[in-house]
């Protein structure tokens, strides 16, 4: 019993910090200099981590699909399969479990480490709003660099499995291509880039969330950018069996 009236009070505490954020996004002062210096951070930072995880997977995908698709006589289907699969759910999950896993635990630790060496009350004392200064620009970072870098994802993986499969059938680029978005339709493609969104303001929100309230001191630090890491690729995994179902109640075809 205590310990689900700690976690009723931590979704509380969470959401009301997401709500937070969501209500001082859109009241001046905007730090545009913040956030482009976030975006720098999050975004171009966390791109070659993202290629080459794309790269490898559409290379290991293709490897470990082709044998049985070229059994069934659906060779053919190889750079389809690989699309559908990319754009409709490995590109946006894993691209979020990676920025969970960099991103996140960085902007727990900051925060936590300057909570602990107060560098938050001097920040105050200024009569600047900390909470706006340095927690509103990283999740709108996370949330604009998100859909972007899942784009990035999915192109890569394209690539890899485009070179695994030409090193075994010397399939030309652009009939890879043309059969990779021959079943491709926009509903398939925009829906699930653009439900990154909400991870990314997942990722920023609870990352924030444990650097920005820590209150243990130097040991906050390590604890913040843990649970970070862990809460956020939790909630994402949650969010992402959520998303789904709307995105399967409005687009029914993609269902199918």
């Amino acid at each position: 019993m205590y310990r689900l009236i700690k976690l009723i009070e931590f979704v509380g505490k969470v959401s009301q910090f997401g709500f937070r954020v969501i209500f001082d996004l859109f009241h001046p002062p905007f730090e545009a200099g913040q956030i482009g210096r976030q975006l720098a951070e999050v975004g171009a930072k966390s791109l070659p981590l993202v290629l080459a995880s794309g790269f490898a997977l559409g290379t290991v995908m293709t490897f470990h699909t082709r044998s049985t698709m070229v059994m069934f006589g659906a060779g053919a289907m190889i750079p389809t399969v690989q699309a559908i699969a990319f754009f409709i759910e490995i590109g946006p999950l894993v691209a979020a479990l990676l920025l969970a896993g960099r991103v996140g635990s960085g902007i727990g630790a900051v925060l936590a480490n300057m909570r602990a060496t107060e560098q938050i009350d001097g920040i105050e004392s200024l009569s600047i709003d900390s909470f706006k200064f340095l927690v509103v620009p990283r999740v709108v970072a996370c949330v604009l660099a998100l859909p972007l870098l899942t784009l990035f994802m999915d192109f890569s993986g394209l690539l890899g499995g485009f070179l695994s499969e030409y090193a075994a059938s010397r399939i030309s680029f652009h009939l890879y291509i043309v059969r990779a978005f021959a079943e491709v339709a926009w509903s398939n493609f925009i829906p699930p880039t653009l439900k990154t969104a909400a991870f990314g303001f997942i990722i920023g929100t609870v990352s924030s969330f444990f650097g920005f309230t820590t209150n243990k001191g130097a040991q906050g630090v390590g604890e913040a950018a843990t649970n970070s890491v862990v809460v956020s690729s939790l909630l994402i995994i949650l969010a992402d069996v959520v998303l789904i179902k709307c995105i399967f109640f409005v687009f029914p075809e993609n269902a199918l």
